[in-house]
Protein backbone atom coordinates (compact mmCIF):
# COMPACT_ATOMS: atom_id res chain seq x y z
CA UNK A 1 0.00 0.00 0.00
CA UNK A 2 1.34 3.63 -1.06
CA UNK A 3 1.53 6.05 1.50
CA UNK A 4 -0.93 8.64 -0.09
CA UNK A 5 -3.39 5.30 -0.49
CA UNK A 6 -2.54 4.48 3.39
CA UNK A 7 -3.36 8.27 4.32
CA UNK A 8 -6.66 8.25 2.55
CA UNK A 9 -8.03 5.05 4.20
CA UNK A 10 -7.17 5.48 7.53
CA UNK A 11 -8.87 9.33 6.64
CA UNK A 12 -11.52 7.75 5.65
CA UNK A 13 -12.53 5.40 8.05
CA UNK A 14 -11.55 7.61 10.94
CA UNK A 15 -14.04 9.93 10.07
CA UNK A 16 -16.54 7.62 9.94
CA UNK A 17 -15.03 6.71 13.87
CA UNK A 18 -14.55 10.21 14.77
CA UNK A 19 -18.35 10.73 13.72
CA UNK A 20 -19.72 7.68 16.53
CA UNK A 21 -17.20 9.17 18.91
CA UNK A 22 -18.83 12.22 18.84
CA UNK A 23 -22.02 10.52 19.63
CA UNK A 24 -20.00 9.09 22.79
CA UNK A 25 -18.64 12.30 24.19
CA UNK A 26 -22.10 13.57 24.29
CA UNK A 27 -22.77 10.32 26.32
CA UNK A 28 -19.84 10.59 28.68
CA UNK A 29 -19.83 14.78 28.73
CA UNK A 30 -23.83 14.97 29.38
CA UNK A 31 -26.64 12.36 29.18
CA UNK A 32 -24.68 9.47 31.36
CA UNK A 33 -24.13 12.07 34.05
CA UNK A 34 -27.65 13.73 33.51
CA UNK A 35 -29.23 9.86 33.92
CA UNK A 36 -27.75 9.73 37.17
CA UNK A 37 -28.60 12.93 38.22
CA UNK A 38 -32.12 13.04 37.38
CA UNK A 39 -33.55 9.42 36.95
CA UNK A 40 -31.37 7.99 40.10
CA UNK A 41 -30.58 10.85 41.87
CA UNK A 42 -27.27 9.26 42.59
CA UNK A 43 -24.83 10.76 45.46
CA UNK A 44 -22.01 12.38 45.18
CA UNK A 45 -19.59 9.16 44.93
CA UNK A 46 -21.83 7.89 42.31
CA UNK A 47 -22.01 10.88 40.07
CA UNK A 48 -18.16 11.34 40.47
CA UNK A 49 -17.76 8.13 39.03
CA UNK A 50 -19.68 8.45 36.12
CA UNK A 51 -18.37 12.03 35.33
CA UNK A 52 -15.38 10.29 35.66
CA UNK A 53 -15.43 7.19 33.95
CA UNK A 54 -13.52 8.15 30.70
CA UNK A 55 -10.91 9.17 33.05
CA UNK A 56 -10.21 5.67 34.21
CA UNK A 57 -9.84 4.30 30.69
CA UNK A 58 -6.56 7.02 29.88
CA UNK A 59 -5.64 5.64 33.36
CA UNK A 60 -5.54 2.18 32.11
CA UNK A 61 -4.47 3.32 28.44
CA UNK A 62 -0.58 2.26 29.38
CA UNK A 63 -1.95 -1.08 30.21
CA UNK A 64 -4.33 -1.02 26.80
CA UNK A 65 -1.28 -0.48 25.05
CA UNK A 66 0.76 -3.20 27.09
CA UNK A 67 -1.84 -5.95 26.10
CA UNK A 68 -1.90 -5.11 22.87
CA UNK A 69 1.78 -4.76 22.69
CA UNK A 70 1.66 -8.89 24.56
CA UNK A 71 -0.89 -9.89 22.15
CA UNK A 72 0.96 -8.76 19.27
CA UNK A 73 -2.63 -7.45 17.58
CA UNK A 74 -2.16 -4.33 14.98
CA UNK A 75 -3.29 -1.35 16.88
CA UNK A 76 -6.54 -0.87 15.33
CA UNK A 77 -7.59 -4.24 15.85
CA UNK A 78 -7.13 -3.17 19.28
CA UNK A 79 -8.97 -0.37 19.07
CA UNK A 80 -11.90 -2.37 17.67
CA UNK A 81 -12.19 -4.98 20.09
CA UNK A 82 -11.88 -2.73 22.98
CA UNK A 83 -14.77 -0.59 21.38
CA UNK A 84 -16.71 -3.64 21.14
CA UNK A 85 -16.21 -4.15 24.78
CA UNK A 86 -18.10 -0.84 25.38
CA UNK A 87 -20.98 -1.70 22.97
CA UNK A 88 -21.56 -4.93 25.09
CA UNK A 89 -21.39 -2.72 28.64
CA UNK A 90 -24.06 -0.16 26.81
CA UNK A 91 -26.41 -3.13 26.17
CA UNK A 92 -25.89 -4.50 29.62
CA UNK A 93 -27.35 -1.45 31.55
CA UNK A 94 -30.16 -0.37 29.07
CA UNK A 95 -31.62 -3.86 29.40
CA UNK A 96 -31.40 -3.62 33.59
CA UNK A 97 -31.37 -0.08 34.45
CA UNK A 98 -30.16 -0.41 37.94
CA UNK A 99 -28.06 2.11 39.51
CA UNK A 100 -26.07 -0.92 41.10
CA UNK A 101 -24.64 -1.58 37.62
CA UNK A 102 -25.69 1.36 35.81
CA UNK A 103 -22.46 2.80 37.81
CA UNK A 104 -19.77 0.56 36.98
CA UNK A 105 -21.06 -0.60 33.24
CA UNK A 106 -20.74 3.01 32.62
CA UNK A 107 -17.15 3.02 33.78
CA UNK A 108 -16.51 -0.14 31.62
CA UNK A 109 -18.18 1.45 28.57
CA UNK A 110 -16.01 5.05 28.43
CA UNK A 111 -12.97 3.62 29.87
CA UNK A 112 -12.93 1.40 26.31
CA UNK A 113 -13.70 4.47 24.61
CA UNK A 114 -10.81 6.36 26.02
CA UNK A 115 -8.11 3.74 27.01
CA UNK A 116 -7.85 3.29 22.98
CA UNK A 117 -6.50 6.91 22.53
CA UNK A 118 -2.84 6.26 22.37
CA UNK A 119 -3.19 3.40 19.39
CA UNK A 120 -5.08 5.40 17.66
CA UNK A 121 -2.64 8.41 18.14
CA UNK A 122 0.16 5.75 16.92
CA UNK A 123 -1.73 4.78 13.75
CA UNK A 124 -1.98 8.55 13.00
CA UNK A 125 1.64 8.87 13.25
CA UNK A 126 2.37 6.44 10.61
CA UNK A 127 -0.30 6.84 8.66
CA UNK A 128 -0.42 10.69 8.18
CA UNK A 129 2.43 12.95 7.01
CA UNK A 130 3.83 15.16 9.84
CA UNK A 131 3.99 18.39 7.57
CA UNK A 132 -0.19 18.08 7.57
CA UNK A 133 -1.05 15.39 10.21
CA UNK A 134 -2.56 17.98 12.25
CA UNK A 135 -5.05 19.50 9.44
CA UNK A 136 -6.07 15.59 8.40
CA UNK A 137 -6.64 15.00 12.24
CA UNK A 138 -8.71 18.22 12.64
CA UNK A 139 -10.48 17.44 9.65
CA UNK A 140 -11.88 13.71 10.96
CA UNK A 141 -12.63 15.71 13.97
CA UNK A 142 -15.22 18.45 12.49
CA UNK A 143 -16.95 14.99 12.48
CA UNK A 144 -16.74 14.06 16.15
CA UNK A 145 -18.17 17.81 16.74
CA UNK A 146 -20.73 17.55 14.86
CA UNK A 147 -21.98 13.68 16.00
CA UNK A 148 -21.70 15.09 19.27
CA UNK A 149 -23.61 18.11 18.92
CA UNK A 150 -26.60 16.37 17.00
CA UNK A 151 -26.48 13.82 19.49
CA UNK A 152 -26.63 16.15 22.58
CA UNK A 153 -29.44 17.79 20.55
CA UNK A 154 -31.19 14.72 19.45
CA UNK A 155 -31.01 12.94 22.86
CA UNK A 156 -32.18 16.20 24.93
CA UNK A 157 -34.98 16.52 22.95
CA UNK A 158 -35.68 12.66 23.14
CA UNK A 159 -35.66 12.72 27.10
CA UNK A 160 -37.45 15.55 27.34
CA UNK A 161 -40.03 14.27 25.56
CA UNK A 162 -39.65 10.25 26.79
CA UNK A 163 -37.71 11.08 30.74
CA UNK A 164 -38.15 7.25 31.69
CA UNK A 165 -36.92 5.97 28.56
CA UNK A 166 -33.68 6.90 28.58
CA UNK A 167 -32.49 2.63 27.42
CA UNK A 168 -33.60 3.64 24.32
CA UNK A 169 -30.68 6.28 24.14
CA UNK A 170 -27.86 3.62 25.71
CA UNK A 171 -28.68 1.04 22.92
CA UNK A 172 -28.18 4.15 20.43
CA UNK A 173 -25.07 4.43 22.39
CA UNK A 174 -24.46 0.73 22.23
CA UNK A 175 -24.72 1.29 18.28
CA UNK A 176 -22.45 3.79 18.38
CA UNK A 177 -19.73 1.72 20.08
CA UNK A 178 -20.70 -1.10 17.24
CA UNK A 179 -19.97 1.39 14.07
CA UNK A 180 -16.68 2.60 15.80
CA UNK A 181 -15.50 -0.57 15.94
CA UNK A 182 -16.16 -1.43 12.34
CA UNK A 183 -14.39 1.24 10.87
CA UNK A 184 -11.89 1.34 12.91
CA UNK A 185 -10.54 -2.59 12.17
CA UNK A 186 -10.72 -0.96 8.66
CA UNK A 187 -7.71 1.66 9.66
CA UNK A 188 -4.39 0.03 8.77
CA UNK A 189 -1.68 0.02 11.16
CA UNK A 190 1.25 -1.99 12.35
CA UNK A 191 1.82 -4.18 15.48
CA UNK A 192 3.06 -2.38 18.39
CA UNK A 193 6.50 -2.42 19.33
CA UNK A 194 6.87 -4.70 21.93
CA UNK A 195 10.52 -4.30 24.45
CA UNK A 196 9.36 -6.54 26.90
CA UNK A 197 8.83 -4.46 29.47
CA UNK A 198 7.98 -6.20 33.15
CA UNK A 199 5.39 -3.78 33.54
CA UNK A 200 2.50 -1.60 31.97
CA UNK A 201 3.86 1.91 33.42
CA UNK A 202 7.64 1.34 31.88
CA UNK A 203 6.79 4.34 29.48
CA UNK A 204 7.20 6.55 32.93
CA UNK A 205 11.18 6.40 32.53
CA UNK A 206 10.42 8.86 30.02
CA UNK A 207 9.40 11.44 32.17
CA UNK A 208 12.62 11.54 34.19
CA UNK A 209 14.72 11.32 30.95
CA UNK A 210 13.02 14.07 28.50
CA UNK A 211 13.10 17.56 29.94
CA UNK A 212 10.64 18.80 27.63
CA UNK A 213 8.55 15.73 28.30
CA UNK A 214 8.78 16.14 31.91
CA UNK A 215 7.78 19.84 31.72
CA UNK A 216 5.27 20.02 29.52
CA UNK A 217 3.12 17.21 31.62
CA UNK A 218 3.38 19.58 34.94
CA UNK A 219 2.07 22.32 32.95
CA UNK A 220 -0.70 19.66 31.17
CA UNK A 221 -1.27 18.46 35.04
CA UNK A 222 -2.41 21.99 36.35
CA UNK A 223 -4.83 22.96 33.61
CA UNK A 224 -5.85 20.05 33.01
CA UNK A 225 -6.99 19.39 36.80
CA UNK A 226 -8.84 22.66 36.55
CA UNK A 227 -10.95 22.30 33.51
CA UNK A 228 -11.53 18.47 34.54
CA UNK A 229 -13.08 19.40 37.86
CA UNK A 230 -15.61 21.87 35.96
CA UNK A 231 -16.45 20.02 33.37
CA UNK A 232 -18.88 17.90 34.99
CA UNK A 233 -19.84 21.14 37.02
CA UNK A 234 -21.92 21.97 34.17
CA UNK A 235 -24.23 19.29 34.34
CA UNK A 236 -24.66 20.14 37.86
CA UNK A 237 -24.58 23.55 37.38
CA UNK A 238 -27.55 23.71 35.22
CA UNK A 239 -29.36 20.64 36.63
CA UNK A 240 -29.41 20.02 40.24
CA UNK A 241 -31.85 22.95 41.49
CA UNK A 242 -29.97 23.27 44.74
CA UNK A 243 -27.63 25.56 42.57
CA UNK A 244 -31.03 28.05 41.52
CA UNK A 245 -31.18 27.07 38.12
CA UNK A 246 -33.09 23.59 36.95
CA UNK A 247 -32.92 23.66 33.82
CA UNK A 248 -34.98 21.04 31.58
CA UNK A 249 -33.25 18.19 29.41
CA UNK A 250 -33.14 20.10 26.53
CA UNK A 251 -31.86 23.08 27.64
CA UNK A 252 -28.68 21.22 30.00
CA UNK A 253 -28.15 19.48 26.36
CA UNK A 254 -28.41 22.77 24.46
CA UNK A 255 -26.12 24.53 27.06
CA UNK A 256 -23.30 21.92 27.38
CA UNK A 257 -23.51 19.88 23.89
CA UNK A 258 -25.18 22.41 21.21
CA UNK A 259 -23.64 25.93 21.79
CA UNK A 260 -19.64 24.91 22.62
CA UNK A 261 -19.69 22.09 20.17
CA UNK A 262 -20.80 24.93 17.11
CA UNK A 263 -17.78 26.64 18.45
CA UNK A 264 -15.55 23.91 18.44
CA UNK A 265 -16.61 22.98 14.85
CA UNK A 266 -16.41 26.57 13.52
CA UNK A 267 -12.90 26.70 15.21
CA UNK A 268 -11.18 23.25 14.94
CA UNK A 269 -10.08 23.31 10.98
CA UNK A 270 -8.80 26.81 12.23
CA UNK A 271 -6.71 25.11 15.30
CA UNK A 272 -5.38 22.37 12.90
CA UNK A 273 -3.80 24.94 10.94
CA UNK A 274 -2.12 26.49 13.85
CA UNK A 275 -1.00 23.31 15.27
CA UNK A 276 0.90 22.61 11.79
CA UNK A 277 2.43 25.98 12.14
CA UNK A 278 2.24 27.37 15.46
CA UNK A 279 5.10 27.23 18.40
CA UNK A 280 3.51 24.61 20.51
CA UNK A 281 4.15 26.45 23.90
CA UNK A 282 2.85 29.55 22.58
CA UNK A 283 -0.03 27.84 21.25
CA UNK A 284 -1.20 25.96 24.59
CA UNK A 285 -0.68 29.25 26.34
CA UNK A 286 -3.41 30.60 23.98
CA UNK A 287 -5.77 27.72 24.94
CA UNK A 288 -4.97 28.38 28.88
CA UNK A 289 -6.27 31.60 28.56
CA UNK A 290 -9.57 31.08 26.51
CA UNK A 291 -10.06 27.92 28.85
CA UNK A 292 -9.68 30.28 32.01
CA UNK A 293 -12.05 32.78 30.65
CA UNK A 294 -14.81 30.56 29.74
CA UNK A 295 -15.01 29.05 32.89
CA UNK A 296 -15.45 32.16 34.61
CA UNK A 297 -18.16 33.43 31.71
CA UNK A 298 -20.19 30.22 32.80
CA UNK A 299 -20.28 29.78 36.41
CA UNK A 300 -20.49 33.73 37.25
CA UNK A 301 -23.27 33.62 35.56
CA UNK A 302 -26.59 32.61 35.81
CA UNK A 303 -28.08 34.41 33.28
CA UNK A 304 -28.54 32.86 29.53
CA UNK A 305 -26.28 35.57 27.69
CA UNK A 306 -23.37 34.26 30.35
CA UNK A 307 -24.05 30.93 30.03
CA UNK A 308 -23.83 30.73 26.35
CA UNK A 309 -21.13 33.32 25.99
CA UNK A 310 -19.43 31.27 28.57
CA UNK A 311 -20.19 27.93 26.65
CA UNK A 312 -18.97 29.83 23.18
CA UNK A 313 -15.55 30.45 24.40
CA UNK A 314 -15.12 26.89 25.92
CA UNK A 315 -15.86 25.70 23.23
CA UNK A 316 -13.44 27.95 21.00
CA UNK A 317 -10.89 26.69 23.08
CA UNK A 318 -11.92 23.17 23.67
CA UNK A 319 -11.44 22.96 19.55
CA UNK A 320 -8.11 23.41 20.20
CA UNK A 321 -7.17 21.55 22.93
CA UNK A 322 -9.10 18.71 21.02
CA UNK A 323 -6.43 18.88 18.52
CA UNK A 324 -3.10 19.70 20.68
CA UNK A 325 -3.90 16.85 23.88
CA UNK A 326 -4.33 14.32 20.70
CA UNK A 327 -1.58 15.24 19.04
CA UNK A 328 1.30 17.12 20.70
CA UNK A 329 3.37 13.80 21.90
CA UNK A 330 3.93 13.32 17.66
CA UNK A 331 6.22 16.53 18.13
CA UNK A 332 8.45 15.43 21.03
CA UNK A 333 8.62 11.45 21.04
CA UNK A 334 11.07 9.64 19.39
CA UNK A 335 10.19 6.97 16.84
CA UNK A 336 8.49 4.35 17.74
CA UNK A 337 7.84 5.42 20.64
CA UNK A 338 4.77 7.52 20.27
CA UNK A 339 2.59 5.19 21.97
CA UNK A 340 4.47 5.01 24.84
CA UNK A 341 4.77 8.66 25.20
CA UNK A 342 0.96 9.39 24.96
CA UNK A 343 0.23 6.33 27.14
CA UNK A 344 1.69 8.56 29.83
CA UNK A 345 0.18 11.88 28.68
CA UNK A 346 -3.55 9.69 29.02
CA UNK A 347 -2.15 7.86 32.00
CA UNK A 348 -1.81 11.44 33.95
CA UNK A 349 -4.72 13.07 32.36
CA UNK A 350 -6.97 9.86 33.63
CA UNK A 351 -5.56 10.35 37.09
CA UNK A 352 -6.64 13.97 36.68
CA UNK A 353 -9.98 12.65 35.66
CA UNK A 354 -10.92 10.56 38.62
CA UNK A 355 -9.46 13.04 41.06
CA UNK A 356 -10.67 16.19 39.60
CA UNK A 357 -14.60 15.46 40.03
CA UNK A 358 -14.08 13.68 43.07
CA UNK A 359 -12.71 16.63 44.53
CA UNK A 360 -15.42 19.09 42.67
CA UNK A 361 -18.19 17.25 43.56
CA UNK A 362 -17.46 17.00 47.52
CA UNK A 363 -16.17 20.74 47.27
CA UNK A 364 -19.16 21.50 46.00
CA UNK A 365 -21.09 20.71 49.60
CA UNK A 366 -19.56 23.45 50.91
CA UNK A 367 -18.66 26.18 48.27
CA UNK A 368 -20.17 27.65 45.34
CA UNK A 369 -19.86 26.91 41.84
CA UNK A 370 -18.39 30.47 41.02
CA UNK A 371 -15.68 30.30 44.05
CA UNK A 372 -14.67 27.31 42.47
CA UNK A 373 -14.35 28.76 38.96
CA UNK A 374 -12.00 31.19 40.15
CA UNK A 375 -10.07 28.44 41.62
CA UNK A 376 -10.06 26.57 38.87
CA UNK A 377 -8.55 30.07 36.49
CA UNK A 378 -5.90 30.48 39.29
CA UNK A 379 -4.76 26.94 38.87
CA UNK A 380 -5.06 27.56 34.91
CA UNK A 381 -2.75 31.13 35.00
CA UNK A 382 -0.33 29.23 37.03
CA UNK A 383 -0.03 26.34 34.40
CA UNK A 384 0.38 29.08 31.88
CA UNK A 385 3.32 30.86 33.83
CA UNK A 386 5.15 28.01 34.04
CA UNK A 387 4.98 27.69 29.96
CA UNK A 388 6.68 30.62 29.78
CA UNK A 389 10.29 29.77 30.21
CA UNK A 390 9.53 27.06 27.43
CA UNK A 391 8.52 29.81 25.13
CA UNK A 392 11.83 31.96 25.53
CA UNK A 393 13.69 28.59 25.23
CA UNK A 394 11.70 28.21 21.61
CA UNK A 395 12.55 31.72 20.76
CA UNK A 396 16.16 31.26 21.81
CA UNK A 397 16.35 27.69 19.48
CA UNK A 398 15.30 30.19 16.63
CA UNK A 399 17.69 32.62 16.95
CA UNK A 400 20.68 29.74 17.00
CA UNK A 401 21.53 30.46 20.33
CA UNK A 402 20.29 27.28 21.37
CA UNK A 403 22.15 24.94 19.34
CA UNK A 404 20.61 21.78 20.28
CA UNK A 405 18.02 20.44 22.32
CA UNK A 406 18.55 18.74 25.30
CA UNK A 407 16.91 15.50 25.47
CA UNK A 408 17.46 14.84 29.17
CA UNK A 409 18.56 16.93 31.84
Amino acid sequence: MSPGDRTRITFLNDAGRMLCAGVLESAGNTFLLLIAVTHFHAGPIAKALVAGAGSVGLLLSPVAVTFVQRQRWHATIGVSRFLIAGALSCVAMALLPQLWLYVPACVVAMTMNSAVIPLMTETYHNNYPAESRGKLYARAFTLRIAGAMGAAWAGGKFLDSHPNQFPVLLLGFAAAFGVAAFCARRIPSKPLHDNGAAHPLHAMRFVREDRVFRQTLIVWMFMGFANLMMLPMRVEYLGNPVHGLARSAAEIAFLTGVVPNVARLIMNPVWGWLFDRMNFFALRTTLNVGFALGILAFFTSDSNAGLILGAIIYGISNAGGDVAWGLWVTKFAPPGRVADYMGVHTFLTGVRGIAAPMMAFQLVQHYSLSALGWFSAVLIVAATLLLLPEIWRSKLRRRGEILTEEVTD
